[in-house]
């Protein structure tokens, strides 16, 4: 356990509170907002977004917070694109730079670059088959699928179309291992129903496999027609011999088809038999043999101008980004869950679906928008734009999002500058990044069988956070560490001090967090310890930890 000076008490107080994340602002004169926002873009499906949101604001008296600083926004976008922080010298060049455009470039810039690749591999990922990989399924296979989806852009209607229909070894066809994750139990394709609707269509019928919903339209046979299409196929579980025991061990799996044909049937509350054929949305498929089901819905489920597929990643992804969807949850949409911006939603899909479901668009889109470069802080004019304590959004600010686990471990590696010793220190940043998942992983007994890892405050996260082997190295002195390279420095402690804030924070310290960062750092006898202490406070700070 770290000990604490009296100092230190004093400058982790008030660096944990420094830009407080729940702060008023005063809000923009009405002058201020005359003249309408631009990232410097030309796309007048932007406009739109931002007419849209507007009214949203108008018809509901709000006055939005003020445009995020260059630092925060740079911060934001980085995290959200790429999965980590930006390094002190990006956030140095984006501040100097007086190009008018540039936020819409930066955005361009993420979007082009490996490590967006990588972020939303490790997204997908996490959604399509968990973050403790299930027996028997690929989680190399099932990113090596996403890698090349999002390497190539690959629209997003035939990603889908991939994993519902997808056949074959786990390894030779990545996508296979996304229904293998869903079929653990021989369960007649349930969980397969639930997950598919839920993550592609937006919707949830998992609780009407028993009996109508309560609270909405979703009737028993609806989730059965749906299930009909996943019968025509089973997971064949191969095992081999381990040449040093002699035993029987996991070889591969592969999912295959089979020769399902007519009706499901299943069991009302009441014990009366019910059967139910492959419909969707009114349309029926043939249920003979001969008919490959999950081929027809595949195709069914991307017809027309707004299908469910793409009203769904518009929610999702604007979720994602802005830290609520239009509906909440955001894969709970329908008639008893009404949108907060029905009209944007609707026209946001439509338009995604004429860019050939073109996912990059999409998030240009969205981090182009108004509503997305505001900063976190709100006034007394939009306070009770709350979603968290219930209120509809109305994105008058940008709410503040728990880091994800990998965002945290990575921007970690940044701050400390461990992304440029060398690739055998990535490799060993690697393992220990497997590990520090495993310490942040808290499960929920739920039917997706979801994991949350974000971190969100809990006393075991803080302790972990505070005395963890990677804080730990973060904060050394070592030769080679960030810490040792920056007091080797040539400048006063100001200086030093400055680059610290802004290798954690991605801004410079305002006038009095750098006087209480130079009193530490000045009025100790073990300058080391009182920099390390400062590293630290910084790096277990509300700022750091949370995407803002």
């Amino acid at each position: 356990m770290r000990r604490f000076s009296k100092q230190l008490c004093v400058v982790f107080t008030f660096v944990i509170c420094a830009g407080s994340l729940v702060s008023f602002v005063d809000a923009a004169p009405p002058e201020s907002r005359t003249k309408a926002f631009s990232t410097g873009a030309f796309d007048p499906f932007i406009d739109y977004i931002n007419e849209r949101v507007r009214q949203g604001w108008e018809d509901n008296e709000v006055e939005p917070s003020p445009v995020a600083t260059d630092e925060e926004w740079l911060r934001r976008v980085h995290l959200d694109l790429i999965g980590r922080i930006p390094s002190a010298e990006t956030v140095e060049q984006f501040i100097k730079d007086r190009d008018p455009a540039k936020r819409s470039k930066i955005i361009d810039k993420l979007l082009d670059d490996p490590a967006y690749v990588q972020n939303f591999t490790n997204v997908w990922t996490n959604l399509l088959i968990g973050r403790r990989t299930p027996r028997r399924v690929s989680r190399n296979g099932m990113q090596k699928f996403l890698r090349e989806v999002f390497a190539k852009n690959r629209p997003w209607d035939e990603v889908v179309q991939d994993l519902v229909t997808a056949e074959g070894h786990f390894e030779e066809n990545g996508a296979v291992n996304y229904l293998l994750a869903q079929m653990q139990n021989n369960d007649e394709a349930v969980q397969v129903t639930a997950a598919t609707t839920r993550l592609f269509l937006g919707i949830q019928v998992q609780c009407t496999q028993c009996h109508n919903h309560p609270f909405n339209d979703w009737k028993q046979n609806q989730f059965w027609e749906y299930n009909s299409f996943f019968r025509q196929m089973r997971r064949i579980n191969h095992r081999k011999t381990d040449p040093k025991t002699g035993r029987q061990i996991d070889d591969y799996s592969e999912v295959v088809a089979t020769g399902f044909n007519g009706p499901v049937y299943y069991e009302k509350r009441s014990g009366l038999m019910q059967v139910a054929y492959p419909i969707f949305e009114d349309v029926k498929v043939d249920p003979a043999s001969g008919v490959e089901r999950r081929k027809e819905f595949s195709k069914l489920i991307v017809k027309g101008e707004k299908p469910l597929i793409a009203t769904a990643i518009v929610n999702r992804m604007w979720g994602y980004f802005m830290g609520y969807g239009f509906t909440r949850p955001v894969d709970d949409m329908g008639p008893h869950n009404p949108a907060s911006h029905p009209e944007l939603l609707n026209r946001m899909a439509e338009e995604l679906v004429k860019k050939d479901y073109d996912l990059k668009q999409l998030a240009r889109w969205i981090c182009n928008s108004e509503a997305y470069n505001l900063t976190s802080q709100y006034g007394r004019k939009n306070e009770f734009d709350s979603p968290e304590r219930g209120e509809t959004p109305l994105f008058s600010h940008m709410y503040v999002k728990n880091m994800t686990a990998e965002q945290l471990y990575d921007s970690l590696i940044v701050a400390t500058g461990a992304h440029k010793s060398g690739q055998s220190n990535w490799e060993r940043a690697e393992e220990q990044r497997r590990r520090w998942m495993r310490q942040f992983m808290v499960a929920f007994d739920n039917d997706s069988g979801d994991d949350s890892t974000t971190f969100n405050g809990t006393i075991p996260q803080a302790l972990m956070m505070m005395n963890g082997e990677l804080t730990k190295n973060a904060i050394s002195a070592d030769r080679g560490s960030y810490l040792n390279q920056l007091l080797l420095e040539k400048g006063n402690d100001q200086a030093k001090i400055r680059k610290m804030f802004l290798s954690t924070l991605s801004r410079y310290p305002d006038r009095r967090e750098i006087t209480s960062a130079q009193k530490l750092v000045g009025g100790s006898r073990n300058k080391l310890a009182a920099y390390q202490d400062l590293y630290w406070a910084l790096l277990n700070s509300n700022e750091f930890v949370f995407n803002h």
